[in-house]
Order: structure tokens, then C-alpha cells, then sequence
């Protein structure tokens, strides 16, 4: 991962549109919707004949990816790597990949995003896919603790094997996903031979030449429109080229005892951030940079705004009680939801 924030490579602007899916269908492009890594992914073309080449080719990316880094699957790469007991694993080209993108990530984030907080996961209830995970239950007695720490994971590039040390679990969910966005975009796009855009969950990468007014991208605390939050929940802006990423509390969010629990655990004490944001979205040139940028904001708290600008990030950050802040060239909305039109940001 580019410890650079943004190369001058992607564009995003104010737009009125409503809705992605109504822009797509306003403007003749073709979607294609279906269920994967846990989410919804979905793919846009600008020529609606090569939507099936496109899926096609961003199915085959999503099965290898959840093969490689899925915490869910006993027959996974990751879940192999977990089990070793400290010994070395020999891993695939991509699973190498996903690895150094976490390893990448904790780095440049100062250990705010860090792969080894695997274990503080799941002793808050997140064991199995989060549609399986029980919405209430006891409450917990956990001591806080920091995770182990990223420095600890060992990754052999040229001969393709890691070890992990005994008893440390490794969760690659901040940064995978970004990751597989990235790489499904790049293979659809060669795969069509248009622009594309492959959003998974939130999470999403573009590539080739864009609608002549960009992406219409909603953006939004959660895919549910009705959550129950203050504030102006939701903008509409337009994305030319690069990626966009989000990350939440208000999702992936359950309930144990009086006290809600949710997936973003801060690995300085290895439990579940205590705020003062409840989302963050981000701009960058890559979905696997925007993505760590949008989990690192949402753990690094009170410090969120002064460390994206120090990156030269561009973001939407939404506060607990539904206020929202902006971060370098975010396209502002005049008042009363009114946006402002030809607002960019480079």
C-alpha cells in the first residue's frame, strides 16, 4: 500500500442524483447485484453488453479472495495460517498480497489498523459470519488489552510463507475488502474493456472511463436508509476515478448485556472504539487505502480530523449524535441539503 494518500489520480464532485441505482438506470448503464464476502457486491458498466464479462470476471477475484483471507471458512488460507501454532505456512500469491496490504496498513496507520486483533473479535461475539452472530447475549467480562501487535506477523516474500506466532489470531477484515474492490475492478475492466465500478458493501473501485457526469455514489451510515440517527445521514456525490471507502459503527453492531458491541476494535486497548464518530468515508486513489484511512479515523477518535489532513485525505465524518465534519476538499452541502454543484475535489 502507497504511503501517499492521493496521487492527483481520482476526482470526486457534488451532484443532486438521489441514488446510484437511479443514476445507472437514468443513464443506460447496467448493474448486476448478488451476495459475496458477507455483503452485497455489485458491479456498473458504462456499456451494458459487457455486464456479464464483467461480473464474470469480478466473481472469479471474490471466490479466490474469500478462499485466501476468509476468518470463516476452516479450509481458508488465513484460518490455515491461525491454526499453525508458530509455524511457517506456505501461502498463495494473493494471500501473500492480502497480507502485506494489512502489514502495509498498520504501518502507515502507527498500529491504528493492526491484523493481530483477531482474537479481541471474536471474544466480543464476532466467531462466525455476522449474519449467524446472536443480536443479544450476556453480557461480557473482558479485561481490556492491547493486541499483540503487527511486528510480531512474519511474512517470507520470496519464498511465500508466514508464520504467525502461537495464540495470535490474524483478521485481515479492514483491509481485504478494500483490497478485493481494487483487484475486481482492475479484472473487470479487463475483462470489458469499459468503465466499471465494483462497490462491495460501501467499498468501492473504479476504472476506465467514468459516465460523463461520474459515478453516482450515495453515501450513508449503513445500506438501511432508516436507521434511527440524527443529523444528514445521507449525500450524493460523484465519483470520476480512484475509490471510496467506508467504516461504521452503525453496522455490524449487536448487543451483549446493557451494552452495544460492534466489529472496530482499537487495538491500543483491544476493544471496541468508544467514538466520538460513528462513520467515516474517505477518497484515496485505491480502495485498499481508503478503507485502512476509513477504519483508522473511526479508532483514532478525537485525532480523526488532524490525521486524515495530515495524510491530504478528502472525508466525511459523521459524529455520534449525526453531526457531520469534512475533511479537506469533501464537496460541502449548502444549507437546508442543498449541494454545491461543480465542487471537486483532486
Amino acid at each position: 500500500m502507497a504511503t501517499s494518500a492521493l496521487d492527483g489520480a481520482h476526482r470526486v464532485e457534488s451532484t443532486r442524483r438521489d441514488s446510484q441505482h437511479e443514476a445507472a438506470t437514468a443513464s443506460g448503464l447496467a448493474t448486476s447485484d448478488w451476495a459475496a464476502l458477507g455483503t452485497t457486491a455489485q458491479v456498473v458498466v458504462t456499456d451494458p453488453k459487457r455486464l456479464g464479462s464483467a461480473r464474470e470476471a469480478v466473481t472469479e477475484v471474490l471466490d479466490a479472495i474469500d478462499l485466501a483471507a476468509s476468518r470463516f471458512r476452516p479450509d481458508s488460507e488465513l484460518s490455515l495460517v491461525n491454526a499453525a501454532g508458530g509455524s511457517w505456512v506456505e501461502v498463495s500469491e494473493l494471500f501473500a498480497a492480502a497480507l502485506r496490504t494489512a502489514l502495509d496498513a498498520a504501518a502507515w496507520t502507527g498500529g491504528l489498523v493492526d491484523p493481530t486483533v483477531g482474537n479481541a473479535v471474536i471474544a466480543h461475539g464476532y466467531s462466525t459470519t455476522f449474519a449467524a452472530v446472536p443480536p443479544v447475549g450476556a453480557a461480557l467480562t473482558l479485561a481490556p488489552a492491547p493486541a499483540p501487535g503487527w511486528r510480531r506477523i512474519e511474512l517470507d516474500e520470496t519464498n511465500r510463507r508466514v508464520r504467525v506466532p502461537a495464540g495470535i489470531a490474524i483478521d485481515l477484515g479492514a483491509t481485504a475488502k478494500g483490497l478485493a474492490a481494487d483487484l475486481a475492478a482492475q479484472a473487470a475492466w479487463a475483462a470489458s474493456g469499459c468503465g466499471v465500478l465494483v462497490n462491495l458493501g460501501g467499498d468501492l473501485a473504479v476504472l476506465g472511463e467514468p459516465p460523463v457526469t461520474g459515478w453516482s455514489i450515495s453515501v450513508t451510515d449503513d445500506s438501511n436508509l432508516d436507521l434511527p440517527f440524527g443529523g444528514d445521514a445521507r449525500q450524493t456525490i460523484a465519483l470520476h476515478s480512484g475509490a471510496l471507502a467506508t467504516s461504521s459503527t452503525s453496522a455490524r453492531r449487536w448487543r451483549r448485556g446493557g451494552s452495544i458491541v460492534h466489529h472496530l476494535i482499537d487495538p491500543r486497548v483491544g476493544i471496541p472504539t468508544a467514538g466520538p464518530w460513528r462513520t467515516a468515508t474517505v477518497t484515496a486513489s485505491t480502495c485498499a487505502l481508503a478503507n485502512a484511512a476509513a477504519t483508522a479515523a473511526i479508532i483514532s477518535g478525537p485525532d480523526a480530523v488532524a490525521w486524515l489532513a495530515a495524510q491530504q485525505l478528502h472525508a466525511r465524518l459523521v459524529h455520534d449524535d449525526g453531526t457531520v465534519t469534512y475533511v479537506g476538499e469533501w464537496p460541502r452541502p449548502e444549507p437546508f441539503g442543498r449541494t454545491i454543484p461543480e465542487a471537486e475535489v483532486r
